[in-house]
């Protein structure tokens, strides 16, 4: 995945790393390991506590909440925020759908990124308010209610 004559041109192509610096690029590839992961592993299980972040470099994965599909993911797509943000359980389970290759920062090094580089702490943060936004809709409608003015103002 790495490009010889730009190492750092797979994490600059993504939408998530649009705001750092060459500086905070290098400090996300230092932090971060490639792995490639075959079709058909989980790489994580809802309920299991949270340990890393992962970006999509390369294939798909499919999400699944209380067994039932509720994404698919590609490349420059990222998942894992959530439950390290809020020191939470995984709220949902993925899969490798196709051969991937990922990044993937662990507990420290996510906390060093979030410390060190403002645009990508934006960017998450931005990403995080939607995804809740998106879960609380999809509560209420499992639960039959309405949105509510208020939320319809946020």
């Amino acid at each position: 995945m790495r490009h010889a004559d730009d190492p750092l041109a797979h994490l600059r192509s993504l939408p998530l790393f649009s705001g750092c610096s060459e500086q905070e690029l290098s400090e996300i590839d230092a932090l971060s390991d490639e792995v490639h992961v075959p079709s058909g592993r989980t790489l994580i299980r809802q309920g299991d506590i949270g340990r890393e972040f992962i970006i999509i470099l390369s294939g798909e994965v499919l999400v699944t909440r209380d067994g039932e599909e509720v994404a698919r993911l590609g490349a420059g797509s990222y998942f894992g925020e959530l439950a390290l943000l809020a020191s939470t359980v995984r709220n949902a389970s993925v899969t490798a759908a196709t051969d991937l290759e990922v990044s993937v920062i662990d507990r420290r090094g996510f906390q060093t990124l979030l410390e060190d580089s403002p645009g990508l702490t934006r960017t998450l943060l931005m990403s995080t308010a939607r995804r809740l936004g998106e879960l609380d809709a999809e509560n209420r409608r499992l639960r039959g209610e309405r949105p509510s003015e208020d939320n319809l103002a946020d």
